[in-house]
Parts: structure tokens; sequence; C-alpha cells
């Protein structure tokens, strides 16, 4: 696990993708994005049915440290359920 000190390293979705055992590369988010789009307003994101078992207990651990990786996983939350920009993509 990657350690962080304050102030110092904030995770972004490549250290989040990578965490989560998943290609973390550019091209790789954005198709991860692109595929599980858009997640419903109702679903908490360690809920969704495309996570196995283990990532969305750590997804739900990395909000209960309410930490820098709390930040990213609720930026990932976002990204999953506002409307992308399809020019970006």
């Amino acid at each position: 696990m990657t350690t962080l000190t304050p102030g110092v390293s904030q995770p972004g979705f490549t250290e989040l993708f990578a965490q989560l055992g998943l290609d973390n590369d550019e091209a790789s988010i954005q198709a991860f994005l692109r595929q599980h789009h858009p997640l419903a307003d109702d679903v908490l994101l360690h809920d969704a049915p495309f996570w196995s078992p283990q990532q969305a207990q750590m997804l739900k651990e990395k909000i209960r440290c309410d930490d820098d990786w709390a930040i990213v996983v609720d930026q990932l939350s976002v990204a999953l359920r506002k409307k992308p920009d399809l020019q970006k993509l």
C-alpha cells in the first residue's frame, strides 16, 4: 500500500486504479469511466455492481478514513455520475 505524507502527495486516478488492481494508464481509466457510466445517484460507489468484493471493501475503507484517498474516491464517484465530455474521452 502506498504511504502518503499529508500536503506532499495527493493520489489521483492513476494511483487509485493501481490500488484497485486495475489498469491505470490514461486510456484504461477513460475506458473504465465510459464502460461504467452512468452510475445511478442512489448507488453508493462501493455498492456498484462492477467492483469485486475486495475492491468494494477497499473503496469503503478509503472513504471511512477521510484522508487524501477519500478525495480521489469522491472524484471517481463524481466522474462516474456526471455527463461525460465526449470531446475529452
